[in-house]
Order: structure tokens, then sequence, then C-alpha cells
């Protein structure tokens, strides 16, 4: 079952459990993928649906700091748990140890050394970790390295 009928199905399911909280967030995030498709005129393969549920996740994180910043603590809690329902549908993420033993694998394969080499760096170890890392995180390992 690829991620948008593992979708399809659980929207599903939260009309029957009457879910309305993860009824809407997973609409939220079809209607997202559906755009897409439109645009593409295509159906999208799961790949580009890891991207947009990536892109999703990024978007909500950073609403969600502003939210905690402003003391808007009923949009923090409800922008937490949609962050929550979308994680289901990523891969289970790298830790820091992993992340840092990717970033290093990949350093000598390019075989950079300088901040100014960062970006052969990242395009080659973005796909590696493509879904499975926050790019915050990638970059901050890629700078402590390249220092």
């Amino acid at each position: 079952m690829n991620l948008s009928e593992r979708l399809n199905e659980d929207m599903k399911q939260a009309m029957k459990s009457k879910d309305k909280f993860t009824l809407s967030t997973i609409r939220m995030v079809r209607s997202t993928i559906k755009y897409l498709e439109i645009d593409l005129k295509r159906t999208l393969d799961d790949n580009e649906v890891l991207d947009i549920l990536s892109r999703e996740i990024k978007q909500r994180k950073d609403a969600l700091q502003e939210f905690e910043s402003a003391g808007r603590d009923e949009l923090a809690a409800s922008t937490k748990a949609e962050i929550e329902i979308i994680m289901k549908y990523l891969p289970d993420q790298l830790s820091e140890e992993e992340i840092k033993v990717i970033v290093q694998q990949t350093i000598q394969e390019t075989g950079a050394s300088s901040k100014s080499e960062m970006g052969k760096v990242m395009s080659a170890l973005m796909p590696k970790v493509k879904g499975r890392a926050d790019g915050k995180l990638v970059n901050q390992a890629v700078l402590q390295f390249l220092q």
C-alpha cells in the first residue's frame, strides 16, 4: 500500500471513528497532494508524497515556534497534535548520531574540506536522508564537520 492509499484508508477510519481532528489533518494533507496532482496532471509517487509530508511538517514546526513565542498555547497544542499525526506517515526518523555518521561518510565521498563546499555536500547528502531527518539538523551537522 503506497502513502496515498494509506492516507485514504486512515481518512476513512477517522470518519468511522468520528475523530474530527485527525480527519481534518489528513484532509489538509490530501488536499495539498491533490492540488499538485492536478497541476502535474498525473498521480504522485511515494517520494513526491514524502516531500509534501516533510514540507507540511516543516510549515507546522515554523508555526509552532511562532505560536509558542506569542503565548498562543491552544494553537501550539493543536499544531503539535497535527505534527504527530503527519509524522506517522514518514519513515522512522534518524537519530543525531546516525545523521552524524551519514554526514561524515558523505563528506569523505565528496572530498569536501571547507564551508565553501557545503552545497556539494548537502546535494549529495539530502537524497540519503530524505524524509528521515530534519533539514536543519542535517545542516548543523554538516557545518559542525566542515569547520
